[in-house]
């Protein structure tokens, strides 16, 4: 067996949980969106489409390294779709992640070959994309479009 990654969850109230990761990871209070639940914090929904970001931002910025590029300033958006199932439940349908760097990609020596690889080493993405379709763009500095 891999390794074992533990968190906690309590009740707080309605649909209110705290996380607790434990050690010096801070606790997360997650809730539902209104009418459901008040909103106080992230839905598991979010969560889902926070962690694929950020995996796949992790995972370019080891991409980068190999190719000796030090981490630069750079932003990524997600979004969860959310659909209806044949029964009409609610479900997640797609995710969407929007990588805009902060340079031209000609500051960067064998980006296409990061681009190519970087998601292979994202462990949320490629575990969640057996179920879920995960959309990956990524624009350079002045807006072209790389991938």
């Amino acid at each position: 067996m891999g390794n074992i990654l533990a968190m906690d969850l309590n009740h707080e109230a309605g649909y209110q949980f705290t996380a607790r990761f434990g050690g010096t990871v801070p606790d997360l209070l997650m809730d539902e969106p209104e009418p459901m639940g008040q909103g106080k914090g992230p839905s598991p929904d979010q969560l889902l489409g926070a962690a694929v970001a950020n995996c796949l931002s992790a995972s370019l910025i080891f991409a980068l390294r190999k190719f000796k590029h030090e981490p630069f300033d750079f932003r990524t958006h997600a979004e969860v779709i959310q659909g209806r199932n044949q029964e009409g439940r609610l479900r997640i349908v797609q995710i969407n992640v929007f990588i805009k760097l902060s340079e031209p990609a000609s500051n960067f020596i064998h980006l296409d070959k990061a681009l190519a690889q970087f998601e292979n080493f994202c462990t949320v993405t490629e575990s969640i994309r057996q179920c879920v379709p995960v959309k990956v763009t990524v624009q350079d500095g002045d807006g072209a479009v790389l991938k």
